[in-house]
């Protein structure tokens, strides 16, 4: 169906269509450009990219097989050196509204068991440092501590971080109804207006977010005071309350 014409070209819905998602497409390949971190290396693949073309728009055949033979060892390339912008920009997509209503996380009925374990820790000013995995998975990271496989309740959540017990130094690792590991090792945060932040727990809690869609509970265990942080954002001084409606937005309701 032609929507209109313009000379000798035919315009039809299809072709808006297409050009809408082609549109789409690039801008979020120049936004995800702009937030990397190595602007040298991109730098580098605008000029590479530049002379391919060049090759193919004037036919250098020498230049062009070069660059048809090492198209996929190029991708694979930039794979590797923009990992962890990959996984942040995969991380923001699976935040996406639409793509939670299709991709439900798993974690569910489990809230009010985290919320009171956090409430009596934050009381005792017993430090925690709690991920609650959603699309993303953090298998390293899980492997980093010890295998636990436990269904979740606020008892062994409290047990786990008190102080001088073996595994209550380090993060625990929740999926759905179950805590995978516990003594997990958290990358830190790589943001410098993190860097003056007192306590390894808050830095710790921010890394794991900056690239993965994971929510991290942190107890302080100086104040007491609990926080928590998604999608590398840091939220301080939360209630059990406030804290309960921010786990039901992003996990459902609890028991």
């Amino acid at each position: 169906m032609t929507l209109f014409q313009v000379g000798f070209i035919s315009v039809s819905v299809v072709d808006i269509i297409d050009i809408a998602i082609v549109s789409y497409f690039f801008y979020r390949v120049l936004l995800f450009l702009q937030e990397a971190r190595s602007m040298q290396l991109i730098a580098v693949l605008f000029v590479v990219f530049t002379v391919g073309f060049s090759a193919f728009w004037f036919e250098f055949s020498m230049v062009r097989w070069i660059f048809s033979n090492i198209f996929i060892a190029g991708v694979i390339i930039m794979a590797v050196l923009f990992q962890p912008e990959l996984r942040g920009a995969l991380a923001k997509l699976g935040q996406n509204r639409f793509v939670r209503f299709i991709i439900q996380p798993e974690a569910r009925g489990t809230t009010g068991s985290i919320v009171v374990a956090v409430s009596k820790l934050s009381d005792m000013h017993y430090g925690a440092l709690i991920v609650l995995e959603r699309n993303v998975k953090l298998k390293s990271i899980i492997e980093s501590g010890k295998p636990l496989n436990s269904h979740i309740s606020s008892e062994i959540l409290q047990t786990i971080f008190t102080p001088y017990t073996p595994l209550h130094d380090g993060a625990v690792i929740i999926r759905g109804d179950r805590i995978l590991a516990a003594s997990c090792t958290l990358p830190l945060s790589q943001n410098p207006a993190y860097h003056r932040l007192h306590g390894m727990r808050h830095k710790a809690g921010v890394g794991v977010t900056e690239d993965s869609d994971s929510v991290v509970l942190i107890v302080s265990e100086e104040t007491g005071q609990i926080s928590y942080a998604v999608d590398g954002h840091l939220n301080r001084d939360v209630s059990p309350q406030e804290l309960e409606k921010i786990l039901t937005e992003y996990f459902g309701q609890g028991n």
